[in-house]
């Protein structure tokens, strides 16, 4: 859907995509009138209509808004049990191994690309956890919303671990991190830069097309910085690959696609590989303390 508005400006803008040659339907649903277009055409639908509009100063069409797709609950949910076991596990020792020095970021261990994953899942105390879960929920769950869970968690741990990869590569040998923040910064990067994407095609004035990727920065600076101990490269990375990623999604429409077994396929990968990760992690440990 392109449009949704009264029946004049329907028939109206109708005749404007007629004019373009973009396929169209107008439909009546609830006495309200809807103009629909195929999900391939629908930025150019949109950006045809938003230029008429604004040429003849009528009220500019607002594009449907995101759907706003189920199960972000349960993805939030999967991600706060997975943070429990990982601390569970890591306070007891499970498996006879210290989780900290098998699973942590370490830069001097560069070849164990696993670290970038379970170093995620860790956390130095329960104040570093809870503040995690709860920042990390409210993100997720928007995301969610946004993509569904099961691509919203996936596009998560794709994002964080790519920028924990890159900081083991930039930072010193010694350096080492722990702790989900980074995939906390890399949801609000995709929130960032999926509403920046959908912005930015408008013709309107720069601070309105620029807000949301402003509003992703100041809150970055506003969370992620500050504190002797707070890991500032990691969430600008975070961050960074999130609003890269989030733009794509938006400009491929990603948001408009993923059905139920997309979603299941999606999630089940996110936790197999986080699964995987820890595997790769306590075997080396194991056959180090061997």
């Amino acid at each position: 859907m392109v449009f949704r508005g009264s029946k004049s400006l329907c028939r109206e803008f109708s005749l404007v995509l007629e004019a373009r040659g973009i396929e169209h339907e107008t439909l009546e649903s609830d006495s309200t009138w809807t103009l629909n277009v195929p999900v391939a055409l629908l930025d150019r639908a949109y950006d045809e209509i938003s230029r008429y509009s604004a040429e003849r100063s009528v009220p500019r069409s607002v594009r449907s808004a995101m759907p706003s797709r189920p199960g972000a609950a349960f993805g939030v949910s999967v991600y706060v049990l997975v943070l429990l076991l990982a601390a569970y596990s890591a306070g007891n020792g499970s498996f006879g191994a210290d989780w900290f020095a098998a699973g942590s970021l370490d830069a001097g261990s560069r070849a164990q690309w696993w670290r970038a994953i379970t170093a995620l899942t860790l956390h130095v105390d329960q104040e570093h956890w809870l503040g995690n879960v709860l920042f990390g929920a409210l993100a997720g769950m928007g995301v969610g919303r946004l993509l569904g869970p099961g691509i919203a968690w996936a596009s998560i741990l794709g994002a964080a671990a790519l920028a924990n990869y890159c900081e083991m590569l930039i930072a010193p040998v010694d350096h080492r991190a722990v702790g989900a923040s980074t995939a906390v910064f890399a949801a609000l990067g995709l929130l960032t830069g999926l509403a920046w994407r959908q912005r930015f095609t408008l013709r309107e004035g720069l601070w309105y097309r620029w807000a949301p990727l402003i509003a992703g920065i100041c809150l970055l600076t506003l969370l992620g910085a500050g504190g002797v101990h707070v890991d500032v490269v990691g969430h600008c990375l975070g961050f960074i690959m999130g609003t890269g990623q989030g733009w794509l999604y938006a400009k491929v429409n990603l948001p408009h696609l993923g059905g139920s077994r997309v979603q299941i396929l999606a999630g089940t990968c996110a936790v197999l590989l986080v699964l995987l990760a820890w595997l790769l992690a306590l075997s080396s440990a194991w056959n180090f303390s061997l």
